[in-house]
């Protein structure tokens, strides 16, 4: 059986969104660190860093975003949508690759969001 789609789904497809998340991760815990490393004024405002989280995580969100919405319309185009991915062949597995495409990407959409709450919520370094 051939598939007739622009894209095939493979391992790079599947672990885009946590890559991108863990990227994420990385960049605003380092802003987060810079600005409140030196301990000094704990009680000052972090606004620049709290921006820049912010402009992180919409980029972040924005990328994961559209890795879903393309995950889900293939996983939906191809077969319905269906969670029987049992089959040992090229579709079978194409399926499986989207299906968890689309899990992952969700998963790593609310971490994105979990990861940028306290700089979003706090206003200093405490």
């Amino acid at each position: 059986m051939t598939l007739k789609r622009q894209t095939r789904d493979n391992l790079w497809t599947l672990i885009a969104a946590p890559t991108i998340w863990a990227g994420h991760f990385l960049l605003c815990y380092v802003v987060a660190a810079y600005q409140c490393a030196p301990n000094v004024a704990i009680f000052q405002p972090i606004a620049g860093a709290r921006a820049t989280v912010a402009a992180l995580t919409l980029a972040a969100l924005l990328a994961i975003g559209l890795i879903l919405w393309r995950a889900v319309r293939e996983w939906r185009g191809h077969g319905g949508g269906g969670f029987d991915h049992g089959a040992d062949t090229g579709a079978g597995r194409e399926r499986f690759l989207e299906f968890s495409t689309v899990l992952l990407a969700a998963l790593s959409f609310v971490s994105v969001f979990f990861v940028a709450l306290p700089a979003l919520i706090n206003v200093d370094c405490r």
